[in-house]
């Protein structure tokens, strides 16, 4: 049975209702008449506090392909796919203590920019265009995809007529208000998302008879984060080395997840920013994974554990809740997709548009042009999530994921050590940005479509893949430094980010209890069954 066939008038309205809340708020923040016509509509006019940037890194992180896909892993696997929403906590505490001091103390808008000062204009153009190809793909078209299916399901539309409802809901943010609309919309997006998915598991919790007999009756090995090293779809060695690869590229470099540490009003609010991101990580495991071990319980005999989340949703909820939480899934996309769209423009204007052709252009300018990216971005992003859409026979979401691993090697490595070591030369960050970028996606193809692993079984674990291909780089760029810094014009290394400033005990406290925490529930929940 279709979604939209259980769904009544009265889910239709709360879906309407949410919408027009929605855009009411975005008007709002857009168009009030106190904001500042020079305003850095990028960056939020750096007026960001910690729980718009806390809620805008979390609502980008979380898409409704991962509530979805992290619901079907908890129904067959259990608690394990949670390393990927808690092992996190380490690669934004090196964000909040290493990186965005520095980002913020270079005042950058960009990432591209940051590594321009470090390494010159070459490696500032490759970055550029290597960002934006990937916030265009994995960001925008893939999420768009993704939320294409699931409005296709619940309003019974055309793929096209899906995809264009959403982008121009995300665009009308990223156009209108930029950075600033987009963190309002995500603090009510996000405090919608936790009550809802909230009343999904308690719900699922009432129905299998309490927490007692959750625990009793699903399978003692589903409570554990670490699988045997055999285990062929999650051991624990290749979580522990390859997941930090992934996370110093998602969580550090990524200019979607990092611009809005860098809209904030001083480094304390994108360090508080940070560590907020870091405490809603913890929710991950019981809003989205739970719901999957608990619908195991209730409904085990699911052909396809893909259905878990919108079973127990429309099983459990009474009318009404079940409009809810398609607004709630609606507000997912849109906070993954505006997100999206706001870096890529960025990106576009100010590391191509001003730096390459316009250097003396006006905010104001700078700001429509920005505007004018946003809407060319939209209409690539349809086309390509269209062309997506046309192949069959591809699991191309699951796909994607795995390609991820292969897109974050060269990307770790380069700012790595371009912040930590102070003897990376150019040559060697442009070799790891082309070579390396070659070699780790020429991997990627060889394991996913040449030499499939299902089919030959071949290779390591994609992640195991990925660190493999992270350390013969890592070595890469320190033999190119060393034999490249013998040349006596090589530095191109302008960056200033002044002295660093101390970390202020409350965040410093903040952090401390927080990795206490982490580490608590890495024990608690290992050595069963």
């Amino acid at each position: 049975m279709e979604i939209h066939e259980v769904l009544v008038p009265l889910d239709f309205a709360v879906v309407g209702l949410y919408l027009v809340i929605l855009i009411g708020i975005g008007a709002w923040v857009s168009f009030k008449k106190d904001r500042d016509t020079d305003e850095n509509l990028f960056l939020a006019g750096n007026s960001l506090g910690w729980p718009s940037i806390g809620f805008t890194m979390w609502g980008t992180n979380v898409g409704p392909s991962m509530l979805i896909a992290s619901a079907s892993i908890g129904y067959t696997t259990g608690i394990v796919a949670g390393n990927f929403a808690w092992y996190a906590f380490i690669f934004i505490f090196l964000l909040a203590v290493v990186f965005a001091p520095r980002y913020m103390g270079a005042r950058v808008q960009t990432l591209p920019e940051f590594m321009g000062k470090r390494f010159g204009d070459s490696t500032r153009n490759i970055l550029a265009w290597y960002m934006i190809v990937t916030i265009l793909i994995s960001w925008l078209s893939l999420t768009l995809f993704a939320g294409g299916i699931l409005i296709r399901q619940i309003l019974n539309f055309p793929m096209w007529l899906s995809v264009i409802v959403l982008i121009i809901i995300a665009a009308f943010f990223t156009i209108a208000g930029g950075l600033k609309a987009i963190a309002y919309t995500n603090v009510f997006q996000m405090i919608l998302l936790i009550v809802v998915s909230l009343a999904l598991t308690l719900t699922g919790i009432y129905s299998v008879g309490g927490v007692g007999e959750l625990i009793a009756r699903a399978p003692a090995e589903y409570w554990n984060l670490f699988l045997p090293a055999d285990d062929p779809n999650y051991p624990w060695i290749a979580i522990i080395l390859g997941y930090p690869v992934m996370g110093v590229w998602f969580w550090c470099t990524d200019q979607s997840m990092v611009q809005s540490v860098l809209g904030a009003k001083n480094l304390k609010q994108g360090q508080l920013g940070a560590n907020f991101t870091g405490w809603l990580k913890i929710l991950d495991v019981p809003l989205f994974i739970l719901p999957g071990i608990l619908c195991f319980l209730i409904f085990p005999d699911l052909e396809n554990p893909d259905e878990a989340y919108m079973t127990m949703v429309t099983k459990l909820f009474p009318v009404g809740m079940t409009g809810l939480v398609m607004a709630v899934l609606i507000a997912a996309l849109v906070s993954t997709i505006d997100s999206a769209l706001n870096a890529l423009s960025t990106v576009f204007t100010v590391d191509i548009y001003v730096k390459k052709y316009h250097p003396n252009a006006t905010q104001k300018r700078v700001v429509m042009v920005g505007r004018i990216v946003t809407v060319v971005g939209a209409l690539l992003a349809i086309f390509i999530t269209l062309a997506i859409d046309s192949i069959r026979g591809l699991n191309l979401f699951d796909i994607f994921q795995s390609v991820l691993g292969f897109i974050a090697p060269p990307m770790s490595v380069v700012f790595l050590f371009g912040v930590l070591w102070k003897k990376t030369t150019t040559k060697a960050a442009n070799t790891i940005l082309i070579f390396g970028t070659l070699l780790s996606i020429g991997t990627g193809i060889m394991y996913l479509w040449v030499f499939p692993q299902e089919v030959y079984g071949i290779w390591p674990h994609f992640l195991l893949l990925s660190f493999y291909i992270f350390v013969f780089l890592c070595f890469l760029v320190v033999i190119i430094s060393l034999v490249d810094s013998k040349r006596k014009d090589v530095s191109t290394n302008v960056l200033d980010y002044g002295k660093l400033p101390r970390i202020p005990t409350n965040v410093k406290w903040l952090w401390a209890v927080l990795i206490v925490i982490m580490i608590a529930l890495y024990i608690i929940f290992n050595g069963h069954g």
